[in-house]
């Protein structure tokens, strides 16, 4: 995939989870399980009419965000993907992924996901420790992970990606590797690992301001990054992107989308999408969301793509923006970084022209490398890489 890719991603954003944890601050809401169905229906209805005026000509990967998307049932499940497989072509080698959480997992409910063609599963773990699974108020522990990894081993699956979070408080630098031992153990195909911010109206973050919890430590952060690239990379893992690691042929296809800026549908309450050159968001409230949807005529047309009924927010990107966001997001790719040439062929703009005093002094700091190939960050500039996107963008 090159960052001039013109297919398309879809994203599908499920809002609904059992509880809330103290770190999330995504659109997701609790106690809505009733409203599932009428959901699912409404965002059928929004596949139907975004596949109507939908340019592009392939699917390559179709990601079942949230929230909890393991809430739905595998009826509602194979609904949408009905849907979305006659709006629109896919790829013979497409990449279907859903999120889950590991409780929520049964043998039967997996080998049913796994045969309607869900063959990738993202699994929040978060952490091997109990202490810090009940300061995120999750709802599993460590044996629950265990038990979900064998079940979807058993179902067929063989891609399975695993989330950790790190670098929030009481956290410590051995319990962080007890984390990541644990979670090279159960041998998934790929790791995500995020360090935590404090978002605004985040339970963790108001009981940091209230002084409660201490403020995490910035220091003690980075030595937990750079224990993770040690112990990853021992394990087999290759860092392909800043937070994201992978055994080789594995690399997330739909994440790699975003990375490259390229083109993605986001579909639901909350989702994000830039497709058509238009960066846009959709209505927050599932049932809000519901209401608007309801509201339109089976084959009822009128809307610009990406635009739809419950688009709140869209603006065309400037040439300006797309090569900054490009840039930001394709140097995040460790080894592939920034190809000059697929730059110059995307923008028409000779990058090192743009950009080369600036690329000059961080290749002086060891934090990039610049070759007649590509612009990447350096095993030094990971740890600073907001810093050279500021100046960047």
């Amino acid at each position: 995939m090159s960052i001039n890719s013109e297919n398309l991603s879809i994203y599908l954003h499920i809002p609904f989870c059992a509880t809330k944890c103290t770190y999330c601050a995504f659109n997701t809401y609790v106690n809505l399980d009733a409203i599932i169905p009428a959901f699912v229906s409404a965002l059928i209805k929004e596949i139907d009419l975004i596949a109507q005026t939908n340019p592009y000509g392939v699917i390559d990967s179709i990601y079942f965000g949230g929230g909890t998307p393991t809430l739905l049932t595998t009826g509602q499940f194979d609904q949408l993907l009905t849907a979305l497989k006659r709006g629109f072509r896919w790829s013979d080698s497409i990449e279907i992924s859903t999120e889950a959480n590991p409780n929520d997992l049964s043998l039967p409910y997996l080998k049913d996901l796994y045969g309607l063609g869900i063959h990738r599963m993202s699994i929040g773990m978060q952490s091997a420790n109990q202490n810090e699974l009940v300061l995120f108020d999750r709802r599993h522990d460590n044996h629950t992970v265990i038990q979900a990894m064998e079940m979807v081993r058993e179902a067929g699956f063989r891609n399975i990606n695993l989330d950790l979070i790190y670098g929030f408080p009481h956290q410590t630098l051995q319990t962080w590797e007890t984390s990541l031992k644990q979670v090279t153990q159960l041998a998934p195909e790929h790791i995500s690992l995020y360090a935590l911010t404090l978002e605004e109206g985040t339970s963790l973050k108001s009981r940091v301001d209230y002084g409660s919890l201490p403020m995490p430590d910035d220091d003690l952060t980075a030595d937990m990054y750079e224990l993770a690239t040690q112990h990853l990379g021992e394990m087999g893992y290759g860092q392909y992107e800043i937070s994201n690691w992978a055994k080789a042929g594995y690399e997330c296809r739909h994440n790699l989308q975003y990375w490259h800026n390229a083109p993605y549908v986001g579909l639901g309450p909350g989702a994000h999408g830039f497709a058509g050159g238009v960066r846009y968001a959709t209505i927050l409230s599932p049932q809000r969301y519901i209401t608007a949807m309801n509201e339109i005529e089976v084959g009822q047309g009128g809307y610009e793509f990406p635009r739809t009924p419950v688009v709140v927010d869209a603006r065309i990107v400037t040439k300006e923006e797309d090569i900054s966001e490009t840039l930001m997001m394709c140097l995040r790719l460790l080894d592939e970084g920034v190809s000059l040439d697929e730059f110059k062929k995307r923008f028409a703009t000779d990058l090192l022209g743009l950009h080369g005093k600036t690329f000059e002094k961080f290749e002086a700091y060891g934090l990039l490398e610049v070759t007649p190939e590509r612009v990447r960050i350096t095993e030094k500039g990971r740890l600073l890489s907001n810093m050279i996107f500021r100046e960047i963008i």
